[in-house]
């Protein structure tokens, strides 16, 4: 059903299917419908968190799609999670949610209506696109998501917002997760978007966007790394295979970052930036409950 494309960093370069992630945006989509056709999470002043869910992670499966369909360039893919923004801007106005944002050195930062028309759109751009890039390693682009997101919501837990009707597709990532980080699967860009959707979409309808602000740092900081190098030195991250090992001769990402004149095996890198993730996850969810 699947196509698949070879691994390019287990020796041989087996082929493994692609694309799974599109399993992951049917699950939650129907899931969450169901939960609001049924009734069991009941709507707040007019609007429903799993209608408004579903429907950003749809379109940011339907998006993924058409990168890998198309190879769809970053001009492109940068501005696209805007649309989904639409459906968060008129959730946070009815329910309605706090304008006003704890920083950790700054304090409190009230945005009043440029939270709805701008800050949201920004949030949904920023964190779709960074965690699209932080990937091309078995695990990267599902254990790291699934540390955001089950930080998340022990946030609203903790907060007294509980979301727990998002296990569900936190659990299904994770099984999606333990082939992925073994090598049987890849998610895609279907998976990558629709999970970069679904982490900046449950931040905003569970108003944890302090937390999240903190645990994306390691994805921001990737992206950053690799747009500068982009745009000033004109080249791409590209980390070497010996055939066991990774090894870089540049920084120009996290993961270059980490195998600079250092061999580390797949399972290492992923190991190191994900305990990199689960650190700021942390310290986001003493941010927001503190």
């Amino acid at each position: 059903m699947f196509p698949r494309v070879p691994d390019q960093h287990k020796e041989g370069k087996p082929l493994i299917p692609n694309g799974l992630g599109v399993a992951y945006v049917l699950f939650t989509t129907v899931y969450l419908f169901a939960l609001y056709f049924l009734g069991i999470v009941k709507p707040v002043n007019g609007v429903s968190a799993p209608l408004t869910l579903a429907v950003c992670i749809l379109f940011g499966g339907f998006m993924g799609l058409l990168d890998d369909w198309m190879d769809l360039k970053w001009r492109y893919k940068a501005f696209m999670p805007l649309i989904a923004a639409l459906p968060l801007m008129f959730f946070a106005k009815e329910y309605p949610l706090r304008t006003a944002i704890m920083f950790p050195f700054d304090g409190m930062i009230d945005f009043s209506s440029a939270y709805y028309f701008v800050l949201i759109p920004l949030i949904v751009m920023i964190v779709t696109n960074t965690v699209n890039q932080l990937g091309g390693l078995n695990g990267l682009e599902t254990a790291c998501p699934a540390i955001v997101l089950t930080g998340l919501l022990g946030m609203s837990e903790l907060l007294g917002q509980p979301y727990t009707f998002m296990i569900g597709p936190v659990l299904f990532w994770l099984l999606l997760a333990a082939f992925n980080v073994r090598g049987k699967i890849f998610v895609g860009n279907a998976g990558s978007f629709a999970i970069g959707m679904t982490i900046a979409s449950l931040a905003i309808v569970a108003d944890v966007k302090a937390g999240l602000l903190v645990s994306i740092l390691p994805y921001v900081f990737n992206s950053s790394l690799i747009l500068l190098t982009i745009f000033f030195v004109r080249k791409k991250a590209v980390v070497a295979f010996d055939g066991k090992k990774l090894i870089s001769d540049h920084r120009r990402s996290l993961v270059t970052l980490i195998t600079y004149k250092r061999p580390l095996t797949e399972r290492q890198v992923v190991a190191i930036i994900s305990s990199i993730v689960a650190i700021f996850t942390v310290l986001a969810v003493l941010v927001e409950v503190l």
